[in-house]
């Protein structure tokens, strides 16, 4: 069977994070390990509180794992400090597998901080160059590229930015943009590609983006070229939102069976 990690903080909503890249993981038979960086206490109206695991723990738990499992991929989501940016960057130096694709999760959805400010040029200088793929929406991508983003030549230029930035493969995800049909773009560092698709009108639904991301993640433990892996996960994030339901009384949850 393959396997994958996923190290990112805990929704208590199980939405997002942790709870949200082993439930894709399960979905596409990939067995999902993981690291927890940060303790939430959030539902479907927002973030309330957020508890930092110490990087040392952090780092622990990562070890614990690629001493004994073998990983054909890895996933990053929340690392909600400069010193567990640092210590996730320093592991994978050290073993440049598994594939490693990074969320760069700077700020939730709801506009809770979940990265600090010294933390965000750590992850650019250190972690981002270590990735098969780095996986921002809109807003993430404007933070990282320092440009403004509007549409999606917008798009385009920044990714490029990105790349340059990282020296590895970018896709701005597309979902957050004003738009009938959601176009993901990527920039590989050769060309740029779009990958379009319809948007789901379903309402605003939490963790979409770790979901994507752990789907890429679970692709490409099979290996699979990375268009299509992004392909796959693509479709796979349009059907979750499509089974999205409100079980509270602020965005919908993804729906991962």
């Amino acid at each position: 069977m393959k396997t994958a990690l996923t190290i990112a903080g805990s929704d208590s909503s199980s939405g997002a994070g942790i709870q949200s890249d082993l439930k894709t993981f399960s979905a596409h038979r990939v067995y999902g390990t993981c690291a927890i960086t940060a303790v939430t206490a959030q539902n479907t109206l927002g973030i309330s509180v957020v508890h930092s695991v110490p990087a040392d723990m952090v780092l622990a738990q990562i070890e614990a794992i690629m001493e004994d499992i073998t990983l054909q991929a890895a996933k990053t989501g929340m690392l909600a400090s400069r010193d567990t940016v640092e210590a996730v960057a320093d592991c994978f130096k050290r073993n440049p597998k598994p594939s490693l694709v990074v969320d760069p999760i700077i700020v939730s959805s709801d506009g809770t901080p979940l990265l600090p400010g010294d933390a965000v040029k750590c992850l650019i200088q250190k972690l981002l160059p270590l990735a098969a793929c780095v996986t921002p929406n809109r807003s993430e991508a404007e933070l990282l590229s320092g440009k403004i983003i509007k549409t999606t030549v917008d798009a385009h230029e920044a990714a490029r930015c990105i790349v340059d930035l990282a020296q590895s493969a970018v896709i701005i995800t597309g979902g957050h943009f004003a738009t009938d049909d959601v176009v993901d773009v990527l920039c590989d560092g050769h060309e740029v590609v779009e990958f379009p698709g319809k948007r789901v009108l379903h309402g605003p639904t939490r963790g979409t983006g770790c979901t994507f991301s752990a789907a890429l993640t679970a692709a490409l433990t099979e290996d699979l070229p990375l268009t299509e892996a992004i392909q796959a996960a693509k479709s796979y994030t349009s059907s979750v939102i499509r089974k999205s339901i409100s079980i509270g009384h602020g965005c919908k949850l993804p729906v991962h069976f």
